[in-house]
């Protein structure tokens, strides 16, 4: 009966490190992840498994090597960091796969892509036609990136010689009919003020407002809460 407690405390304990190892190692999104970042993750998180079933006393073999791969990952984040050329080395660079209307067929090789992956990867990202664009370039995280002809892409308010206003971000005063009493000492208003809106757009009770947003036009847009559900699939 002992290893169905033992075990139940390792893998907390695996937990609890694999998350002190992950916060040292600095946060990134999967598609911000290089190989080797992606190959060391996958390598503690299965030396983390291990230890959460080591029923013979040998846990610390494995919390050892886990420290260890954490250690060199960041280690090498720290040298990609400061020295270029090493950089390049650990995470590649960027490679033009088209531009000017030609398409680089050894460099879609050398990344071991297809003319119809590359195809498709322009078509995911909006652009069905090569003609509307200019250049092509594949990440060191295998993403592309498109720069699209200057005829062909959205029109800016610089095109327009407009001055908008500054965005800002959208406020929310309240959540799932909840006031946030820290957002409305942001926008210097307090709940008396809040309640007075809310009626004026027809809304007495809290548990009639799902949420409440205020922006930088310094207008306050709340949405009813509706308890129907949506049994139509517009997608069919």
């Amino acid at each position: 009966m002992d290893y169905l407690l033992k075990i139940p405390i390792l893998s907390i304990t695996s937990l609890f490190i694999l998350f002190i190892l992950s916060k040292l190692m600095g946060n990134k999104e999967i598609s911000q992840l290089t190989m080797f970042d992606y190959t060391i993750g996958i390598s503690i998180g299965s030396i983390a498994a291990e230890m959460a079933t080591s029923l013979e006393n040998n846990f610390m073999e494995p919390l050892l090597a886990m420290v260890i791969y954490a250690t060199i990952s960041i280690l090498i984040s720290y040298l990609s960091a400061k020295f270029l050329p090493f950089r390049r080395v650990v995470e590649g660079k960027s490679i033009i796969v088209y531009q000017n209307g030609k398409i680089y067929y050894g460099n879609l090789k050398k990344m071991n892509l297809n003319v119809s992956e590359f195809l498709m990867q322009c078509r995911i990202n909006g652009y069905f036609n090569l003609a509307d664009l200019q250049t092509v370039i594949l990440e060191s995280n295998g993403k592309m990136s498109f720069l699209p002809k200057s005829s062909k892409r959205p029109t800016t308010p610089n095109d327009l010689s407009i001055r908008p206003l500054p965005e800002e971000i959208v406020i929310n005063l309240i959540l799932d009919g909840k006031i946030l009493k820290h957002s409305l000492a942001y926008i210097h208003h307090d709940e008396n003020w809040l309640m007075k809106e809310c009626k004026k757009q027809g809304y007495s009770h809290l548990d009639q407002i799902f949420l409440a947003t205020y922006d930088n036009q310094n207008q306050l847009s709340i949405y009813k809460k509706y308890s129907a559900k949506q049994v139509e699939d517009p997608f069919e």
